[in-house]
């Protein structure tokens, strides 16, 4: 017996797009539409726009493919690079995305990081205070880099096993060299620092709403976006649990750094209060090239030179 085919209408229906893809295209398209209104760089913008288009047409689900293939199926994909690929494997393993609930004013760290196997609430608290830490990305550099071990309770053996989930998570190889590696120079992370406060101070910065102690829901919160010395920044003031009581939260800021493959990494200047350097301003972790940079060092000193663009005196 034969079977006659039901005919095919003339208009095929679109291809649906797998769950986790269309999901995680959603969040870059809304990152992508937060960084236009606060006015970040276009060719920033335009690659998250890219990535969506990306993940879109492709055939195949996200978690399938990093499942198969991992952190290099992910890079195989046309405007995916090192950067993007790290975002969709914390969409995947997280559910949240860092960098666009920072956007949004949302960004939480200590719930981030209890998405860590083995992380609760108190250790997440820690993990933030003192390392200083806001991203996954910036946690996994202070892991590699063996600040680990010094948070209280930590040991060798729990490290190493955030270690491995964070690997899991980002993807541990990279076809570019880690921002960990290569950071902006000290004097490139204190123009930026003094541009934000500057503007800030002048109310001439986009503010948005944090979720985080404001009970008020007052948008005070100003978002700086620049691209200087080939880095792309986002700085703010940091709205954490440590700033709140030390009343530092017009004081510490925040930057936020990426690399032309949209790798993040983070740095958070202050001003100091005692030492060779109070009443400075100081990128935490870097005092050492800071205080070069003070003393005219030649070795601190050529980030924004090289990049062609100057820069006053670092404020005080």
């Amino acid at each position: 017996m034969v079977v006659a085919e039901h005919p095919r209408p003339a208009t095929e229906p679109p291809l649906a797009i797998p769950p986790h893809n269309a999901a995680v295209a959603a969040r870059l398209r809304q990152a992508a539409e937060l960084l236009e209104q606060q006015g970040a760089n276009p060719f920033r913008v335009n690659a998250y726009r890219r990535g969506a288009e990306t993940l879109e047409r492709l055939p195949i689900g996200l978690a399938e493919l990093v499942s198969r293939e991992g952190q290099e199926g992910l890079l195989r994909l046309p405007g995916i690079g090192p950067g993007l690929a790290a975002a969709v494997r914390e969409m995947l393993h997280t559910g949240r995305w860092s960098l666009l609930q920072r956007l949004r004013g949302a960004a939480d760290p200590e719930a981030l990081f209890r998405t860590l196997p083995g992380v609760g609430p108190e250790l997440a608290r820690r993990l933030h205070d003192h390392l200083d830490v806001e991203s996954l990305e910036a946690l996994e550099v202070a892991a590699h880099r063996g600040h680990l071990e010094e948070v209280p309770g930590v040991g060798p053996r729990r490290a190493a096993a955030i270690r491995l989930a964070l690997g899991s998570m980002l993807g541990q190889r990279r076809l570019e060299p880690p921002v960990d590696e290569a950071q902006p120079w000290i004097d490139l992370l204190l123009a930026v620092d003094g541009e934000y406060r500057d503007r800030a101070l002048a109310d001439a910065l986009p503010t948005i709403t944090p979720h985080r102690f404001n009970p008020q829901g007052a948008a005070w919160l100003p978002v700086l976006h620049v691209t200087r010395g080939g880095w792309s920044f986002t700085a703010l003031y940091s709205n954490t649990a440590q700033a709140h009581r030390l009343g530092k939260t017009r004081d510490w800021v925040v930057l936020y750094f990426y690399d032309p493959a949209h790798q993040e990494g983070q740095a958070t200047v202050v001003t100091e209060t005692r030492g060779p350097l109070a009443g400075r301003r100081v990128v935490r972790g870097r005092e050492r090239e800071c205080k070069a940079f003070y003393a005219g060092g030649a070795a601190a000193t050529s980030g924004a030179a090289a990049a062609g663009w100057g820069i006053d005196s670092p404020r005080r």
